[in-house]
C-alpha cells in the first residue's frame, strides 16, 4: 500500500480520502465566495461591540458560528440569506469593510487559494453614511492589505472583486456602471444575486446589455433555488459568462431505458459551449438545492465533463472552507489530485483575467503544485 511524504513531512495513504489538512497544501482557485459570508466569527462580534450593534443573537464568538450554521441548515434559501442581515449590519463603515476584506484575503491565502474573486453587494452596506465608491476602494484597500499580509506569511494569492447587485432590488444598472468604473481598478466583473424565484434575470437586461457593450464579464446566481428557466434566461437573454451555482441543469440530463444520461437542448449547450458552474456544494445542501454531498449532481456533472468547480459560496453560514469542500468530494466520490487539480485548472481558464494571466497561473503555479503532491504520494 503506497505512501507518499508531501512538503509538510506528513504521510498519507494514496487509498484513502484526501483530508483537508492535505488539500490545503494544494493552490486552490475560488470564483464564488460572498466577502459578507465569510467573516471570522470574533470580527463579527468585535465589530457589533465597536458600532453598538446589539442584533447578534450571542455574542460568543463559538456559539455565533455554531449558530450561523445551524440558522443557515433551514433546506430554504430565503432562510438561508435571513442571516446575512447580521453581517451587512457591522459591515457599514470603511475600516470594517478594510478590516473583513484584508481578513477575507489571508484566511483564503492560508487555506491553499492562490486566486479568489470576492463578491458583495455595496448597494448593502451604505448605511454609516458611504458612497458606493468608497465601498468599493475600502473593499480595494481591505483585499490589497490582505494580499500583503498573506505575502508576508508565505502564502501569495491574488485577488479581485465581483461588484453584484440585488436581483430584488433597482440598482443594477447603476452597481454595473459602478463595476465597470473600477475595472482597472480591482473589479474583476459584476454578479447579481438574493432570491431567484419571482426575480427573474430578465428583469436587469438594461444592466448586462450594458455589460456588454462595454465588454465586461459577469456572472449571474441562476439555477439553484430555482429551474431550468432562471439558468436558460440567464444564458440567452442576458448572455453570462458564468453560472453562479447551476446546479439545476441537472434537471435537463435523463436517462435512457439502458441507464446511460441523456442530455436536454439547454444541458447540451451548457456543456458544448463549456459555460462555467459554480458549484458550491455544502450550501447546495443547505439551501436543498441538493438533498447530500454523496448525491449532490456534481458527480454527475463531473463525469459528463461538465465545465464543473468548486466554491464555498459562505465560509461562516456553512462553517467551512475550500479545502473542506474538496475533502468532502473527495471522501464521497473517491476524488484524488488528479481530479481536484481539473477542478482548479477549470477553475482558473474561467476566472475573470486576462489570458495571459490564467496560463501563467495555470502553468507557473497550479500544475507544478499538484505534480509535487502527487509526486509526493507516488513515491
Amino acid at each position: 500500500m503506497a505512501e507518499g511524504t508531501p512538503a509538510g513531512g506528513m504521510l498519507w495513504n494514496m487509498n484513502q480520502p484526501l483530508t483537508v489538512e492535505q488539500i490545503r497544501q494544494a493552490p486552490k482557485v475560488l470564483l464564488h465566495d460572498h466577502l459578507d459570508g465569510g467573516l471570522r466569527p470574533e470580527t463579527v462580534v468585535e465589530l457589533a461591540q465597536a458600532s453598538g450593534y446589539t442584533g447578534l443573537p450571542t455574542y460568543d464568538p463559538v456559539e455565533l458560528g455554531n449558530w450561523f450554521r445551524e440558522a443557515s441548515d433551514s433546506g430554504s434559501l430565503e432562510r438561508y440569506l435571513e442571516t446575512f442581515a447580521h453581517t451587512t449590519a457591522v459591515m457599514q463603515t470603511r475600516e470594517a469593510l478594510v478590516r473583513v476584506a484584508a481578513e477575507c484575503a489571508e484566511d483564503l491565502a492560508a487555506d491553499g487559494v492562490v486566486y479568489v474573486e470576492s463578491r458583495y453587494a455595496p448597494e448593502q452596506h451604505l448605511e454609516g453614511g458611504l458612497s458606493l465608491e468608497e465601498v468599493v476602494e475600502a473593499v480595494q484597500e481591505g483585499l490589497e492589505l490582505g494580499e500583503k499580509r498573506a505575502a508576508e506569511q508565505g502564502n501569495p494569492i491574488r485577488t479581485g472583486q465581483l461588484v453584484t447587485a440585488m436581483r430584488h432590488a433597482a440598482r443594477s444598472s447603476e452597481i454595473a456602471e459602478l463595476a465597470v468604473r473600477y475595472r482597472d481598478a480591482g473589479v474583476s466583473g459584476f454578479d447579481i444575486a438574493g432570491a431567484e424565484a419571482g426575480n427573474p434575470p430578465t428583469r436587469h437586461l438594461d444592466a448586462f446589455e450594458y455589460l456588454r457593450r462595454e465588454n465586461f464579464h459577469f456572472t449571474i446566481h441562476a439555477g439553484e433555488a430555482f429551474g431550468l428557466p432562471s439558468i436558460w434566461e440567464a444564458l440567452q437573454w442576458c448572455g453570462c459568462d458564468r453560472l453562479g451555482h447551476g446546479v439545476r441543469i441537472v434537471d435537463d440530463i435523463d436517462h435512457d431505458g439502458n441507464g446511460a444520461q441523456v442530455l436536454g437542448r439547454l444541458a447540451q449547450y451548457v456543456r458544448d459551449k463549456r459555460v462555467p458552474l459554480e458549484m458550491c456544494p455544502s450550501s447546495n445542501v443547505q439551501t436543498g438545492a441538493a438533498p447530500s454531498i454523496a448525491e449532490h449532481p456534481i458527480g454527475m456533472l463531473r463525469d459528463l465533463r461538465f465545465r464543473v468547480t468548486v466554491n464555498t459560496d459562505n465560509r461562516l453560514q456553512s462553517g467551512t472552507s475550500l479545502s473542506g469542500e474538496f475533502a468532502k468530494l473527495s471522501e464521497a466520490f473517491g476524488y484524488g489530485w488528479d481530479d481536484l487539480q481539473w477542478f482548479t485548472v477549470n477553475a482558473m481558464k474561467s476566472a475573470f483575467l486576462s489570458f495571459d494571466e490564467r496560463l501563467a497561473l495555470i502553468n507557473g503555479t497550479i500544475k507544478p503544485g499538484y505534480a509535487r503532491l502527487k509526486w509526493a504520494t507516488e513515491r
